[in-house]
């Protein structure tokens, strides 16, 4: 009797696990097929700069000093063991729109649940900036080093990073995941949309 109720308990799990598989899959074949238009795109990621500016203490000295800026608002990830990331924006150079990005990862571990959050990397010299801009498929970590900057509620960002050739912030997170790390995460060019 009690290996039933195993084996009963065992396939619902099972069942759970694959609905979830399917839910996340479809969020982000959906989200791919609803790519955004350039002006959506550039209407997020104002957003996105104000909430930056309100948010982290220091960020126009950073900004300031930065040659070029990519700006991910929003980019969602979900999991249930395996999980996927999903995102649009676009790299501001001169305060304009030059390029539009997506990012995409994955994983498998444990890990459950979804959130949101903006990323922003600021590419403090021309050679970095250049080196992202002429990737097919810049990779953190692989491609460039990203100095993270931590930043809190009320807490002033260090500007000591400033001297790193790219900066990234990750920030206005909501859900129950606590990731804030850019593991994995691939940017690629998109075609610009109108």
């Amino acid at each position: 009797m009690k290996v039933d109720a195993t084996k009963k308990s065992s396939k619902i799990q099972g069942a759970i696990r694959v609905f979830v598989l399917i839910t996340i899959i479809s969020v982000f074949l959906s989200s791919n097929l609803l790519a955004k238009t350039a002006k959506e795109i550039d209407a997020s990621v104002d957003v996105a700069i104000d909430r930056f500016y309100k948010q982290v203490k220091g960020a126009s000295e950073f900004v300031k000093s930065s040659k070029g800026m990519l700006v991910m608002p929003n980019v969602k990830k979900g999991a249930f063991i395996i999980g996927g990331e999903f995102g649009e924006g676009a790299l501001r150079v001169g305060g304009k729109s030059v390029d539009y990005y997506n990012t995409v990862s994955g994983s498998i571990g444990f890990q459950i649940g979804g959130q949101s959050k903006d990323i922003i990397l600021l590419f403090m010299t021309n050679e970095a900036l250049k080196q992202f801009r002429a990737s097919k498929g810049w990779e953190a970590g692989i491609d460039g080093n990203v100095a993270f900057v931590s930043v809190g509620a009320g807490k002033q960002a260090d500007t000591s990073t400033l001297k790193n050739p790219i900066v990234g912030f990750v920030f206005d997170a909501k859900g129950l995941m606590a990731d804030i790390s850019l593991k994995g995460a691939k940017f690629s060019k998109l075609d610009k949309k109108e």
